[in-house]
């Protein structure tokens, strides 16, 4: 089965424009990841129902990291603070 490994310092320092879709693919690997666990977990496996939530929690913050990478390309709209 595949793992993939938990989002974090890898996404900062790429290159503009790349960042975006390595993010977005981890999202859809991670998905693909749980699929079997998540059958799994729904049919009573304990350790399957922890791995489910890991795989959650890295999706959490995956989608996360792609909110801010988003906010960060948007123009400063005019009048407002920051």
């Amino acid at each position: 089965m595949f793992r993939a490994d938990p989002p974090g310092p890898e996404l900062v320092g790429q290159p503009p424009g790349r960042c975006e879709m390595d993010s977005y693919e981890k999202l859809r690997e991670l998905i693909a990841s749980c699929e079997e666990d998540y059958r799994k977990a729904k049919g009573g496996n304990k350790a399957a129902g922890t791995r489910v939530r890991k795989i959650m929690q890295d999706l959490k913050n995956t989608a996360q990291a792609i909110r801010q990478e988003m906010l960060a390309k948007e123009p400063e709209k005019p009048g407002t603070p920051g």
